[in-house]
């Protein structure tokens, strides 16, 4: 056996998996020199913190293996977080659902409408949008948290279903139908194509411009969810709610594996990205780490993965 070889392939694997190994050795490392680690609430908690980060991850992946990105998703997770609190005295709750995923959609069509029909840059479109919002989330607010009135909303929030939250199970169940979609479905292989590049997939019959409209529609009306969501978990709205939320899961997503540039990746790299970043909040929690350190650990972790990531890609090009 030429062992040359096998260390080579295995150290390329690994560096695809850059994320999942991140994942591993902090798992490993913080069971063996922290004892609350691996307690039943310290994990609890993270799988919590993890989930509304979650729900947004899977829908705006598929926007960004499309090529495009949505930095809005923070604002618009925290609007439809206060139009659910605030609605909760006059609707009944799948109602207001419905109003909410409503909203999430009328954000995404903007996105989609400035971005691909008027061809600006989508970075700049919804970050633009994203100042937007939050304008209206303080206005609608002044300033201050809102709080439920709804005992059967915020039992939805932190009630659970065989000793998982409710919240967590809407995103498996999102997870789900969104890994189903990507690999069974035309739509997810038109990501694919999309994100490769626009022009072959509009020689090759595919409708570029409707297909990026439902990539946006669906990142925003997954953000209206996870405000949905999270919203019952804190029985409040606010406009605090989700400041750096947008950058983080689009980073998360980049990191677990899927590039801003498109093309590739998927759901599970999301679930990974998304879920090392929230591994590591948890952890510098515990280790005491000050929130000034903690922005600094958490942008070192994006330079030096997306870096790498930046020449593995050249390193695969000069050997073409």
């Amino acid at each position: 056996m030429n062992y040359s070889v096998q260390f080579k392939k295995s150290l390329k694997t690994l560096t695809k998996q850059k994320a999942f190994l991140a994942v591993v050795v902090i798992c490993a490392l913080m069971s063996v020199f922290n004892r609350y680690f691996l307690t039943a609430q310290n994990l609890s908690s993270l799988l919590l913190q993890v989930t509304i980060l979650w729900i947004m991850a899977f829908g705006v992946t598929f926007c960004i293996i499309s090529g495009e990105c949505d930095l809005s998703l923070g604002a618009n997770m925290c609007i439809c977080g206060i139009i659910a609190i605030k609605l909760l005295p006059y609707l009944q709750i799948w109602v207001i659902l419905i109003i909410v995923l409503l909203v999430g959609a009328a954000v995404g069509a903007v996105n989609a409408f400035i971005s691909v029909n008027q061809g600006a840059n989508s970075f700049i479109v919804t970050l633009g949008m994203m100042m937007l919002l939050k304008g209206i989330c303080l206005v609608m607010t002044d300033g201050a948290p809102i709080a439920g009135t709804s005992k059967t909303f915020a039992a939805f929030g932190t009630g659970s279903i065989l000793g998982v939250y409710n919240i967590t199970w809407v995103a498996v169940l999102l997870f789900v139908i969104s890994l189903w979609v990507m690999k069974r479905t035309e739509f997810g292989r038109n990501c694919y194509a999309v994100g490769y590049s626009k022009d072959v997939a509009a020689y090759s019959g595919v409708a570029v411009k409707r297909h990026l409209w439902v990539t946006f529609i669906i990142s925003a009306c997954s953000a209206a969810l996870a405000g949905f969501c999270l919203s019952a978990e804190l029985n409040s709205g606010s406009a605090a709610y989700g400041d750096n939320t947008a950058l983080l899961i689009n980073c998360g997503v980049v990191v677990g594996g899927t590039p801003f540039n498109g093309g590739y990746g998927g759901m599970v790299q999301s679930l990974i990205g998304v879920f090392l970043f929230g591994l590591l909040e948890n952890v510098m929690n515990l280790l005491a780490v000050t929130p000034y350190m903690q922005m600094l650990i958490r942008g070192i972790l994006i330079v030096l993965v997306i870096g790498m990531d930046c020449y593995a890609r050249k390193k695969k090009r000069e050997d073409v």
